[in-house]
């Protein structure tokens, strides 16, 4: 034999480009995340998949470790599926929601409504009962109502499809107000507010203050009626607060919500924001220019 050398095979391994390294990446992230295993868009062209909480971010919705607490309690979704801490998304591909509400697919509208009795505070409903979203005319967007409004309060709602919004009206740190007409049975006493503004023992805890106007006592109905200004939203917690107190309410009207006023609209009539009202309410939430959100005074006014 001679000493000559054997050629090396045409299939020799390769240092892999940048590029095939980066669909590499991509597909390890995609597999750890639970998503479809594919590293590339067709043609070749690289993921443009990006952590949750980088895009809640980039959205205005969160800061990353607000957006993390956001995960963990199970608040955003992917398509429609409950998604978990680690997880990615593809922006403009995916469907990614807080508290139902999308993020920066669209661009965000705002409608006003006023809920009338008897209409039910979700995007639809299974026992086929009416539903805020059938009173706003706008057809062409995802809305949903921002926090709810038992079947039995009337009064302002918002509806939008801007979660940065939404979440900065919700959220507690964020302390939004929201001020309701309050009529109830019988002459409540001084006493009697006074408990309800510093706060009412309830099965989970007492309740945040809260500010009250002046009661008016209507001898002719047997009720009194006053303004009260909460920045929580317990389930029924005006209702159940003003019951252990012995003035059971008749009815509730929210009038207010951040700077947002129902003023004469009528009931079971919505309306898009106001150019002023748009940016009072970007301002007051913070996602542009200063917050203004303020907690309410302690006690009776």
């Amino acid at each position: 034999m001679t000493g000559r050398r054997t050629p090396k095979s045409t299939h020799a391994t390769r240092r892999p480009t940048r590029e095939s390294a980066s669909a590499q990446r991509a597909a390890g992230e995609r597999s750890r995340s639970g998503g479809p295993a594919a590293p590339t868009r067709p043609g070749g062209a690289p993921s443009a998949r990006r952590r949750l909480q980088k895009i809640l971010a980039e959205a205005g919705v969160a800061s990353r470790r607000a957006a993390e607490d956001l995960l963990r309690a199970g608040r955003v979704t992917v398509n429609g599926r409950v998604a978990k801490l680690g997880e990615s998304a593809e922006p403009d591909r995916d469907v990614v929601a807080v508290d139902g509400v999308s993020v920066g697919r669209e661009p965000a509208v705002y409608w006003l409504l006023h809920k009338p009795r008897g209409v039910i505070t979700t995007v639809r409903d299974p026992e086929g009962r009416p539903t805020v979203l059938g009173l706003v005319p706008d057809r062409e967007h995802r809305l949903y109502p921002v926090g709810r409004l038992d079947r039995d309060t009337e009064g302002l709602l918002l509806l939008t499809n801007d979660g940065r919004v939404a979440h900065a009206l919700l959220h507690p740190s964020h302390e939004s107000e929201r001020e309701y007409r309050v009529t109830v049975t019988g002459r409540i006493s001084a006493e009697a507010l006074r408990r309800l503004a510093a706060g009412v023992e309830l099965e989970e805890g007492r309740t945040a203050p809260a500010r009250i106007g002046r009661a008016v006592f209507d001898p002719a109905t047997g009720t009194a009626c006053f303004s009260l200004t909460l920045i929580e939203g317990r389930k029924r917690q005006i209702r159940r607060s003003l019951a252990a107190l012995g003035h059971p309410v008749v009815r509730l009207v929210r009038v207010r919500m951040g700077p947002l006023q129902l003023g004469d609209l009528a009931p079971g009539q919505a309306r898009p924001l106001r150019p002023s009202e748009r940016r009072a309410l970007l301002v007051s939430t913070g996602v542009e220019g200063p917050a203004g959100l303020k907690r309410p005074a302690r006690g009776p006014r």
